[in-house]
Order: C-alpha cells, then structure tokens, then sequence
C-alpha cells in the first residue's frame, strides 16, 4: 500500500508518497500566492490550494503503480477562517492564522466574556489568529457575507471537502478554532452561542487517524486513482509534525522551527496553565498536548536574508557566526506581532544592543538567537508546571541549519534529537493515513516503527551558562518597550 501525505502550508503545498514501511517515494511542492490586502492582514484562495493539490497529486502519483494508493491525510495551517455557502462557493479569502486584524474582537472576548469563561468553555484564551475572533470580525465587519455562510472549515478540511464531499475536521486543528470544548472533544454550545453560529455551521468532529470518506467519483477519475481511495481527517500542522517526528504519547517534545515556531508538549492527560500562555489542545494521537507558538520562526531568518541582506544563501550568512554566547545584539522576534506567551498582535521586531563594531554576522547570529530565546519563553512556562523535557526532537526549515540547532540546544539547554527524516507534517499526515487505512494499529505504534533519531546535538556547560546569562537580558526586553508598541 502506499499512503499520501497533503501539507497545506502558508507558501506552498507539499505532497509526500510513502509506502507501509515508510520509505518515502517521491517529495512534490507547489506554492501558491499570499495575499497582504492591509497592514497586518494575511489572506489566500482556498481555490488556490485546491488546484495546487491536485496538480501535485497528479504530479506525485505519475510514476508509481497508482492501484497501490489507499489513502490520502493532512497536516495543515490551522486557524484559518474558510467560509462557504449553500452552494458552497468560497464567500471570501480565507483569512490565515498570521492575520492580525481582530484585535478588537480578541480583546472583547477576554475581556468582556472574559479569559476564564473562555479557559472553561474551550481551555483556552482568545488570541488573534483563532478562527472564532475572525468569525466575530466578519460578522461586524462583513455583515453580508456573514449572512451567507453555511459551511465554515479550516484550511485543510477544505481539501478534504472538496476530495471526498465529507464535511469533517478533526479534533488536533479544531482545537485551535476557540469553539471546541477540547477536554470533551465536542464543539462549545456556549462558544457557538457568543459567536451568532449554529452547530449545522460546523464540520462533523473526527480522530485525526479515522476515515472520513473516499474519494469523489470524478476526483478519482482526474486523478487517475482508485475511487475506493481513503481519506483520513488528518490534523493541524503542528500535530501532524508531531506525529512526523515521534513526539506522541506522554511526556515527548518537538520543537518546529518553519514560518511560524512552536514547542510541542505531548501528555496523555488534559491540563491547562493558569495563565493560558500555552494553548492546551487534543493532540493526533486521540491524547492531548501543550503548545507554545510563536508566529516568526524561520520566516524572521528568510526576512533578514532576502528582504535586508538580499540573498538566498542561508548557509554563507551563517558561515561566518562563531562566538556563540557572546552576542551583544539581541532581536526581538514579533514580524507578525506575538502569540505565546504575549499574546500581543501589536508587538513588533526590533534590533537592539547594535554598536559600530557591530557586523552582519552579529545581526544574522541575533536573529537565529532571538527565534531561540522566544521558544524558551514558552518552555518556561511549560517548566513552571512542572513539566521536565530534557530532550526534544526538531524539525522545519530552520531545522535544516547546524548552527540554529546548536543554538536550540544551549539556549534550552536540552537535548536536540534529530531524525531520519525532517519532512513534518507531510510525512505525519502519510502516517495517519496509514493507521486509518490499517496498516498500523495507532499512531504511537507507527511512530515508534518508523520515526529513528539519527544525532543528537548535546547543549555543553559553558555555552549553556552564557546563554541563561544572555536569555535573562533578553527576557527583559518585551516588557520594557511593550508601551511603545
């Protein structure tokens, strides 16, 4: 059998082929424009990214014996608003999870409902890129197209839709739509309520492993694939990564460092930190997990790169960095403004500490450094609940990079783990596919089957020491210039 892995991503769809001992076949990306209508706004064409999968089906499957595909699963964007119709035209772009135009909304929310209500509702707080802020912006701001929505998805699900005719989601990505009761596992009544939407309105709820139908008759024949072909509910990018990399069960860690940036806490059990600064969510796996996301990851290193130093050349802009721990320049990471812990979509980057000795590698080494130093801000969080990670797994672009490792894993001071493979949610969502269609019996059997650490970046004392020294600095920054954002 072979297994398809669809992740949806913010610059390009990326399709993997991998058969039941998970060898991976054949790799295809297709990317597909994004859209900045305002200041601060971020938008795409769902028809966009279905055209672009299927484009990449064809192109993935052209080689292989296309009667041995049984299933099809996703890793994909979460948060995203996708609205539909009655005759299930896309109402509007959807509006993506990096969009910060609902300030107000997220403020009325915890402030008027309030963070507590919301924490019991759904066991998390609002912040501005969940999909129940932005339902809450269209219904003031658009009131018309408001009026004519009768389907609302998630990015992914709309593949789904559109492949199979299953109106479905599943419970990882849903979790981060603020109208599910992620305890329960089932949508909010209370939630659904403050946001004037009906449960008709909303997918049906799945496991991320189970089968939400097959493929469309005339979808099939396009495809040249077996219309008995699976399609597995999938889930949200950062689970299906964690899925990808072997981080679930209880008490595993992954750190992704793609366009946005998160630290992955998986458990077994439910639980939810005092102060929401970490999203508490159902994890793939059918258990749970703790999530700090950051919304410039990776895409703060191509910004410095190709929109300030104009290059392409990752490699060479670090090639030069070598006095790690000693950098007296220190970058704020918030391009997009910040989710975790600050829940500020107003906050902004910035250098500080610059002086004219000052060079291009100390500014290149403060981006890679600040990225780090964000992620420990939700580790922090997770240590103050006691919670003890001393390794983590790492995938994403950024972690392609030996240098930024190595930085993770001093500025952490934890283990870094590096696998076989660093393909993320493509490669998760395969594997989900593979349980759905039955090829293994659950996700944590089939992680520990195919997922193999190959290195294992160890943090070293004096490195680890001047960092917490640095780390300590840097903390201080956000609060002290916050006013000005």
């Amino acid at each position: 059998m072979l297994f398809i892995g669809v992740d949806l991503g913010t610059s390009a769809v990326k399709l993997l082929l991998m058969d039941e001992e998970g060898d991976i076949k054949k790799i295809v990306s297709k990317e597909y424009p994004l859209f900045f209508p305002h200041p601060g706004w971020s938008e795409q064409k769902p028809e966009d990214w279905f055209a672009q999968s299927m484009e990449g089906i064809k192109e993935l499957t052209a080689e292989c014996d296309k009667s041995q595909v049984a299933g099809i699963s996703f890793g994909g964007q979460m948060h995203g608003l996708v609205a539909l119709d009655a005759e299930d035209n896309v109402i509007r772009p959807a509006i993506l999870w990096n969009d910060g135009r609902t300030g107000e909304e997220t403020d009325y929310l915890n402030t008027v409902i309030g963070k507590d209500k919301l924490s019991a509702y759904t066991a998390n707080i609002a912040f501005a890129g969940f999909t129940a802020p932005k339902i809450l912006w269209m219904k003031k701001n658009e009131p018309e197209n408001f009026a004519k929505i009768a389907k609302i998805m998630l990015p992914k699900d709309y593949l789904a839709y559109k492949l199979s005719g299953s109106f479905c989601t599943d419970v990882s990505d849903a979790s981060g739509m603020l109208l599910m009761d992620v305890k329960n596992r089932c949508w909010s009544k209370e939630m659904l309520d403050i946001c004037g939407i009906t449960e008709e309105m909303l997918p049906k709820l799945y496991e991320s492993y189970e089968v939400v139908g097959t493929l469309k008759e005339d979808i099939a024949k396009e495809l040249g694939l077996p219309a008995e072909v699976k399609v597995i509910a999938g889930a949200g990018d950062n689970a299906a990564a964690a899925v990808g990399t072997g981080t679930v069960g209880d008490g595993r860690c992954n750190i992704s460092l793609g366009t946005s940036g998160t630290i992955f806490i998986s458990s077994k059990n439910f639980g939810v930190d005092e102060h929401n600064a970490l999203h508490s969510f159902a994890h793939a796996d059918g258990y749970y997990h703790l999530m700090g996301c950051m919304l410039s990851a990776a895409s703060c290193n191509k910004w410095w790169n190709e929109e300030i130093l104009k290059t392409t050349d990752f490699a060479a802009e670090q090639a030069g960095i070598q006095k790690l721990g000693e950098n007296n320049v220190f970058f704020l990471p918030y391009l997009m403004g910040e989710r975790s812990p600050h829940n500020n979509p107003d906050a902004r980057a910035m250098f500080i500490g610059m002086s004219m000795d000052t060079t291009r590698e100390d500014m290149t080494q403060a981006v890679l450094e600040g990225v780090a130093f964000g992620l420990r801000d939700s580790l922090e969080v997770a240590r103050s609940l006691g919670i003890k990670i001393e390794r983590t797994k790492i995938c994403g672009g950024g972690a392609k990079s030996p240098l930024w490792k190595k930085i993770i894993a001093n500025v952490m001071n934890m283990k870094v783990d590096v696998i076989e493979s660093e393909e993320g949610p493509a490669l998760g969502g395969a594997m989900l596919a593979a349980v759905g269609c039955g090829a293994y019996p659950d996700v944590e059997t089939i992680a520990s089957k195919l997922v193999k650490v190959i290195d294992t970046v160890e943090p070293e004392k004096e490195l680890v020491d001047k960092y917490e020294e640095k780390y300590q600095k840097f903390r201080k920054i956000y609060p002290t210039v916050k006013c000005l954002y």
